[in-house]
């Protein structure tokens, strides 16, 4: 009974984020092809304290030189990870903030490696849906949500491996991200 039960919340999963990447689609395919250009646009409106942030609607573009094919994508500069899915079944990238532990991977190509459920962290804090894809100074390296929900910054007296993101999107991440999926590491 457990393993139908495991099987029909994954299923669901799988039929949210293909559900979100058709919206996604749906919304770009309505965007104009070519924007008019800033000349032909009008005097620029008053900056706000709303202009300075970016808008959560328009997608973040997926780093360039990050490669091809189905992958996450994890930008150390930008603090930003992308799960890129098939656009030819229709799926966009979905993109969110994390934040990065004290030991960062070098840029390059890796494989999921392991994952667990709930695991304390290195940091001593209870974590589920932990993504393991590289080492770095004998530190393992993955993505994982606290299990409170909390993002804070990490002890940076502490060697920690832990890119840490909210509990949603560390769900997207365990459903997306199995065992050998691709992880591209960018600056």
């Amino acid at each position: 009974m457990a393993r139908s039960s495991s099987g029909i919340v994954a299923g669901l999963t799988a039929a949210a984020i293909a559900a979100v990447g058709f919206l996604g689609y749906q919304a770009s395919a309505t965007a104009p092809a070519h924007p008019p250009r800033a000349a032909e646009q009008g005097p620029a409106p008053a900056p706000s304290q709303s202009a300075a942030k970016p808008d959560p609607a328009k997608p973040v573009p997926v780093p360039e030189g990050s490669g091809t094919g189905v992958r996450v994508v994890y930008s150390v500069g930008q603090k930003r990870v992308w799960l890129v899915g098939d656009p030819a079944a229709g799926q966009q990238p979905k993109s969110f903030t994390v934040m990065p532990s004290t030991v960062h991977p070098k840029a390059g190509t890796y494989t999921v490696g392991s994952r667990s459920g709930s695991v304390t962290g290195s940091d001593g804090v209870p974590i589920e849906h932990v993504v393991r894809f590289a080492s770095s100074e004998g530190v393992a390296i993955g993505f994982s949500a606290r299990a409170d929900g909390a993002t804070p910054e990490p002890d940076p007296s502490k060697k920690t491996g832990g890119i840490r993101m909210a509990k949603a999107d560390g769900d997207a991440m365990w459903a997306f991200a199995t065992i050998n999926s691709k992880v591209v590491v960018v600056p």
